[in-house]
């Protein structure tokens, strides 16, 4: 019998109809909108499987095979296969695919057809991507660039209505780029803005091989290459271990190994490579209680503590060109000022950059230019752009129009163009953006994120995203009641919204192949359908109306209505008779939307957090007369709000700060106070509700518990309660039923999310015409 560890004929097998791709461990049904990963050793028993297909293998087999040297459960097996059909999408009583053998085994009943290079092209699979080792990958690196020049980028808003709102943004774009240019000559001169080409269609012209290089199980996350790429760091939960620690490894499927080695409820975050190659600076966080910035060789060994940062907010940072010290974002190592600052790690001196910061602004993920002279961060979250300034500082300068949610960014080696991923239409992208042209390129690496180039080489690392969600239910007058899950499926269901009838939930989810709005009773659980009519963003909740009967969800139309057709907005949905309707509210940029009830009995109104052309962020109360919407208030700084109806008052969250706010229904400057000082953390801005006793909900990760229940702000603080030890809560946001005082929270049902590293040709020094060298 043959051992899963045989040599494998090809990289790619067709099994049945199904597409099997062994080394990302990906299995495609014929229905599926996008491949299924299955676990390693799931892919190691449907090898043995292979192996001996049409015979049946024991259980005993596949344990000796599969797990060797290791004594697991019978369950292991059971788990695999089941894990094996849900990816080839069969049912259990019609096999197609996988037999069970009462007492004997299991046995493959689908025909199997290895697959060479040239005929796994057929559009189900894509073609093999051939992984260089560190001897065979190229040493040439891009041309060095110019100084990078701003580029004025169409933001995600003006590119979602199709190439007809594109091209007519980008002719509006040049008017105004070219009246501004004159006025801004005429007061003070400036170079002008370039104006892009259209941005292409895909990464295939650079070249562009990738390959996962992380199979544990869990999720492997925030990585950052060596000057060299030879080897990369980057954080996960060691084997038989609950602490975050770095792991390092070289840039080939191999076995990591351990660097750092957190105990107690110390966990470790952010792992940077030093210019040198020789160090790697971290995170270390006791939640509640401390943040240190370490230091550590390469190599491993003592660890040294060279700062103290913000435990509840985890700053982000970057190594100075000549290693000499760290930069780092705002509200990182002072929660109370605001810019960029920079520690000289042999005096242990902290500063601030010299540059006109604002509290109102979030500067973070500062990155050096590869030739020292620029810095370039990201402002403002969760939409945000580039900006820039020199090394030294002085004037901070606007180099993106983007309006996007970013999820990290890195520097090409030349320096003449950024490597960043953001969230467009419910997926995350990575991009090359030239900043000389300002042509943009999607790299074609699917759900990418947080990009890490090296030095010296062309060549990448990146998170791929392969989360699993559900929705569960909580009793919270049952401490001991574990989480009911609702509406089991294969896809990824988050975003639960409870009407304030109790009864009916709309979430989003992406279980018919593409992100939409459902909606259900909760008692009845056949009652599920989807709500047409709209392709809805997966930012923030959906909100009910008071009396159960209406939804505001932000989004653009689908569907037969050339009125909405691709257009974005406000969108209302009545479930009972699936009406959509979309809001002609007088903004550009909504984010979310909340139905507010007027104070004097009017009826209701509407408050919806937009993004000004700054790129920052706020909420504008409008009213609906005779005339249309009308706008009569508004929250500055405001990127989450949510409507506590017991208490009249509207609560929210601020972009990029700590601490919750509260103003009356009227939004009276006045009646503006905080709420909480440190909950939520900038990075769970949308992990909070309001608790019926007057507090506020929120969800932490404790190194004991993987989602815990804490009361902030209330007149009563009661313990916190473990909701689930192992699988943590998405930030999505979660909602209460006050009248049952049943919480409807997304948990992570498994993180496999692995690291990808890619190499890629530069393309050729090619400028927009009229942009100068």
């Amino acid at each position: 019998m043959s051992s899963s560890l045989d040599p494998l004929p090809s990289e790619r097998l067709r099994v049945g109809q199904c597409m099997v791709d062994v080394a990302l461990r990906e299995i495609r049904a014929p229905d599926a909108r996008r491949p299924t990963r299955v676990t390693p050793k799931s892919m190691g028993v449907l090898r043995m499987l292979v192996d001996n297909a049409g015979k049946v293998v024991s259980r005993d087999a596949l344990l000796a095979g599969v797990w060797p040297d290791t004594l697991p459960s019978n369950d292991v097996v059971t788990q695999a296969v089941t894990q094996l059909r849900k990816a080839f999408g069969e049912a259990r009583d019609n096999p197609q695919y996988i037999e069970t053998i009462a007492k004997g085994g299991y046995r493959l009943l689908a025909e199997v057809e290895w697959l060479s290079p040239a005929t796994a092209t057929d559009g189900v699979v894509a073609a093999p991507a051939r992984h260089l080792s560190n001897q065979d990958m190229p040493v040439a690196t891009e041309p060095v660039a110019p100084q990078p020049r701003p580029v004025f980028l169409p933001s995600a808003s003006r590119l979602r209505g199709g190439w007809g709102a594109i091209l007519g943004a980008v002719a509006v774009a040049a008017v105004l780029a070219g009246v501004l240019a004159w006025w801004s000559v005429a007061r003070n001169p400036a170079p002008r803005l370039a104006q892009p080409p259209a941005e292409a269609a895909s990464g295939r012209a650079f070249g562009l091989e990738s390959r996962l290089i992380t199979s544990s199980p869990g999720f492997e996350v925030a990585p950052s290459l060596s000057p060299d790429a030879s080897m990369v760091a980057y954080v996960a939960v060691p084997p038989g271990q609950r602490n975050i620690a770095v792991m390092v490894q070289a840039t080939t499927p191999t076995t990591p190994r351990q660097l750092t080695r957190p105990t107690g409820q110390a966990e470790d975050f952010s792992p940077a490579w030093s210019p040198d190659g020789r160090e790697i600076a971290f995170l270390r966080r006791i939640p509640d209680q401390s943040c240190e910035i370490r230091i550590v060789s390469a190599s491993g060994g003592a660890e040294r503590v060279v700062g103290q940062c913000d435990h509840h907010h985890l700053p982000s940072f970057d190594w100075t060109p000549d290693g000499s010290g760290l930069i780092f974002g705002s509200h990182g190592v002072y929660h109370d000022r605001p810019g960029l600052h920079l520690l000289d790690l042999a005096s242990g001196e902290l500063r601030a950059l010299e540059y006109r910061a604002s509290p109102e602004n979030h500067d973070f993920a500062p990155r050096y230019s590869p030739d020292g002279r620029w810095i370039v961060f990201v402002r403002n979250m969760p939409v945000g752009d580039f900006w820039r300034l020199p090394a030294t500082g002085g004037t901070a300068e606007r180099l993106t129009y983007l309006d996007a949610q970013i999820l990290g960014w890195d520097w090409s080696p030349s320096g003449r163009a950024l490597i960043y991923s953001h969230h467009h239409d419910n997926a995350s992208r990575l991009y090359r953006l030239d900043l000389e042209t300002g042509a943009r390129v999607e790299l074609g690496l699917k759900d990418g994120e947080e990009p890490a180039t090296a030095d010296d080489v062309p060549a990448l690392a990146y998170v791929q995203r392969s989360t699993r969600f559900s929705i569960y239910r909580f009793d919270l007058d049952d401490d001991g009641e574990p989480g009911e899950r609702l509406f089991t499926s294969s896809g990824r269901d988050r975003l639960p919204a409870i009407a304030p009838d109790g009864r009916q939930l709309a979430f989003i989810s992406d279980r018919s192949g593409e992100h939409r709005l459902w909606w259900a009773d909760v008692d009845r659980p056949e009652s599920l359908r989807l709500l047409d009519g709209l392709l809805p963003e997966s930012r923030y909740l959906p909100r009910w109306s008071a009396d159960s009967q209406r939804l505001l969800v932000v989004g653009r139309g689908v569907g037969p209505d050339a009125r909405t057709r691709g257009a974005h907005g406000v969108y209302e949905l009545t479930p009972a008779s699936g009406r959509v309707q979309r809001l002609a509210l007088p903004l550009d940029e909504p984010l979310q939307a909340v139905y507010v009830p007027d104070p004097a009995g009017g009826g209701e109104r509407v408050l919806v957090v937009v993004a000004d052309p700054r790129g920052r962020l706020r909420a504008d109360l409008f009213d609906r007369g005779d005339d249309g919407w009308k706008r009569i208030g508004a929250l500055e700084d405001a990127s989450r709000v949510e409507v506590d109806i017991r208490r009249g008052r509207v609560l929210f969250a601020r972009p990029g700060q700590a601490g919750l706010w509260q103003a009356n229904l009227q939004l009276d400057p006045a009646s503006l106070r905080q709420v909480h000082p440190a909950w939520p953390t900038p990075s769970r801005y949308r992990s909070w509700t309001a608790a019926p006793a007057g507090g506020i909900y929120g969800i932490e990760r404790t190194a004991r518990c993987s989602a815990q229940l804490e009361v902030y702000a209330g007149p009563v603080a009661p313990p916190p309660r473990c909701l689930d030890p192992n699988r943590r809560a998405a930030t999505y946001g979660l909602s209460l039923d006050p009248r049952s005082n049943r919480l409807y929270v997304t948990l992570v049902e498994y993180d496999n999310s692995d690291i990808g590293f890619a190499t890629y040709q530069p393309p050729a020094e090619k400028l927009w015409p009229g942009v100068a060298k």
